[in-house]
């Protein structure tokens, strides 16, 4: 089984000391102090290492079964589940009106990381859960607010989203899933959609689909798209539940990774269904889920890098091999440990530069994005809507990658299902698909986040950028930091003026650079948290604290991704600068 150690501790530096989030100016934040923000940590750690951790690859063994149309989770996870909803950790950032317990999404980000790292599959339940309850409460009228928040807050019914269908993903455009109106306020809702996670189990009592469908007059495209509840079950209006609404599993997928969480074709034969939000505005309204389940994507590529650095780690001080070249520094032993070897220092810093670095980046978005709801603050707003390509793209590409890395410490024991490391990087796969594949997630940075108020947002964000390279200048100990960041920086303008260059006049040279582009701005933006992490590990040593070497190891981190991941950001910019003409140059017919 692999084993599972909640990052409570550097959680607690990412929320306190790089955030300082009992001192910012947002209300309910005041209440965060640093005992308080330990004990819920704590507490969901327990319950992630405990409870969700050691079903993770036994889950992965049994997947889901598919019987008389009922969904079949493995076994243990319908326990760990009411576990879950027993803690009130389903409804921990969600309104105290309808059972939630109100807390920032900052602190809910935290803990789903530890969930989410336990036990993707299963922490995926919930999360489409939480995702569809929030869509509700941001569009759904008072009356649809009550019929369906108090229980899927609590967790007693669940959640989805319905968008593909077999002959579109992306190009929602061609949708086929029809609403017809009913009358009497409701739909019938005809069509099938496919790739719905969490779209039939055991779990809850009912799961509350959210379907996008066309509805008459609505027009051609996504223009005529409307967003639709439908209830597995239908609700009674004393609130419980009633008949069997026309919705059923055709199939559950067969799927590389992500087993134990079921992967539903569903069948709509006229399932009775209610508006949610505007009638022809379905995507504006199914946009609040996708966005938060974009980051909460993202969350899902670093947290299974971070599942796979910890074996990997493990593994490197355990596995005897060969001496290190400075002289042996097991003398008593056949051989060295692993970690003594420069090779593998350099992929077990890989991994621990990426993830820190982006749960500092995570942690500062769900930070943002409690200052836009809370406070709102509109920049902040913008500013997360400007890094959600990010996110979601840079961090589950680098976190893929990670896993893939953390996989080859181990050699051919990391190739053998019994390690584990095949199921999280099988795991990590899917997030790099899911929630718009990454190259949609590049063409939405170049293509629209750029040049939103006239370009407003990423120019706040350089400013940023460059406002901490002069902090790290003014410091002897951190200028060479600030150096490599302002460089990398100066690339990312270029960049960036080169694509508002080439929009109109070549557009597939702009196009054709787009995936580096994203990558380019995601190493910034940890080279950003980086650079913020140093001062803050730097202020806290001044102060003799007793984890000295905890602070020690930050800087120490930091200073490698300086040196060793930013100079990246300089292949990026060639291949962007080299344009589509090598790209294109191929005839379709000649592949």
């Amino acid at each position: 089984m692999t084993s599972f150690t909640p990052a409570t501790r550097d959680l607690q530096f990412v929320l306190h000391d790089l955030l300082a989030i009992q001192s910012a100016d947002i209300a309910g934040f005041e209440d965060l102090d640093r005992e308080t923000v330990e004990a819920i940590l704590t507490e969901a750690g327990k319950l992630a290492s405990e409870v969700l951790a050691p079903l993770n690859q036994s889950g992965d063994r049994q997947g889901c079964r598919l019987e008389n149309g009922v969904v079949y989770t493995p076994e243990g996870f319908r326990d760990a589940y009411v576990r879950l909803c027993e803690g009130g950790w389903t409804g921990l950032d969600m309104d105290p009106e309808y059972g939630g317990q109100g807390m920032p999404y900052v602190i809910h980000s935290a803990v789903g990381e530890m969930h989410c790292a336990a036990n993707m599959a299963l922490n995926m339940y919930s999360g489409l859960t939480h995702g569809a309850a929030s869509t509700i409460h941001a569009h759904g009228t008072e009356d649809q607010k009550r019929t369906y928040l108090p229980n899927m807050i609590s967790g007693a019914w669940g959640g989805t989203m319905n968008l593909t269908e077999p002959h579109c993903g992306t190009d929602l455009g061609l949708m086929r899933t029809r609403a017809e109106p009913e009358g009497d306020g409701s739909y019938r809702i005809t069509g099938q959609k496919i790739f719905i996670s969490a779209g039939e189990h055991d779990l809850t009592d009912n799961i509350v689909h959210l379907v996008l469908a066309k509805a008459p007059g609505g027009g051609a495209g996504t223009k005529g798209v409307s967003l639709f509840i439908v209830p597995k079950f239908l609700v009674n209006e004393d609130g419980s539940l009633g008949a069997r609404n026309a919705v059923s599993v055709g199939s559950i997928e067969h799927k590389m990774g992500i087993h134990a969480n079921a992967t539903c074709v569903l069948n709509y034969d006229g399932a009775r269904g209610w508006l949610l939000g505007d009638l022809h505005r379905g995507m504006a309204a199914m946009f609040t889920m996708m966005n938060e389940a974009r980051l909460g994507v993202g969350l899902q590529g670093y947290a299974q890098a971070a599942l796979a650095h910890e074996q990997a780690v493990t593994y490197a001080r355990d596995r005897l091999q060969g001496r290190a070249v400075t002289g042996a520094e097991n003398p008593e032993g056949p051989a060295d440990p692993l970690i003594v070897h420069p090779d593998i220092r350099r992929m077990l810093m890989d991994q621990r530069s990426f993830v820190e670095g982006a749960r500092a980046l995570t942690m500062w978005g769900a930070f943002q994005l409690d200052r836009a709801h809370r406070a709102g603050d509109k920049d902040a707003e913008a500013l997360v809507s400007l890094l959600t390509p990010v996110i979601k793209g840079f961090l589950t590409d680098k976190g893929f990658e990670m896993a893939v890395s953390a996989q080859q410490v181990f050699g051919g024991h990391g190739y053998i299902e019994e390690w584990g490391m095949s199921q999280i990087v099988r795991d990590a796969r899917i997030a790099m698909i899911y929630e718009g594949a990454n190259g949609i997630q590049a063409l939405d940075l170049v293509g629209r986040k750029l040049a939103l108020n006239g370009g407003k947002q990423v120019m706040e964000f350089f400013q940023l950028v460059q406002e901490t390279c002069d902090d790290l200048g003014n410091e002897s100990d951190l200028a060479d930091m600030g150096d490599g960041l302002a460089a990398a920086l100066k690339r990312l303008q270029a960049t960036t003026g080169y694509f508002a260059e080439k929009a109109t006049k070549a557009p597939n040279d702009a196009l054709a650079g787009a995936t580096d582009y994203m990558h380019l701005f995601g190493h910034v933006a940890l080279g950003l948290m980086w650079g913020q992490m140093a001062k803050a590990a730097a202020k806290a040593l001044e102060n003799a604290p007793a984890d000295r070497n905890f602070y020690e190891a930050k800087l120490a981190t930091a200073r490698y991704y300086m040196a060793r991941q930013l100079p990246a950001t300089s292949m990026h910019a060639a291949r962007i600068r080299a344009g589509g003409d090598t790209l294109m140059a191929l005839h379709a017919d000649a592949f």
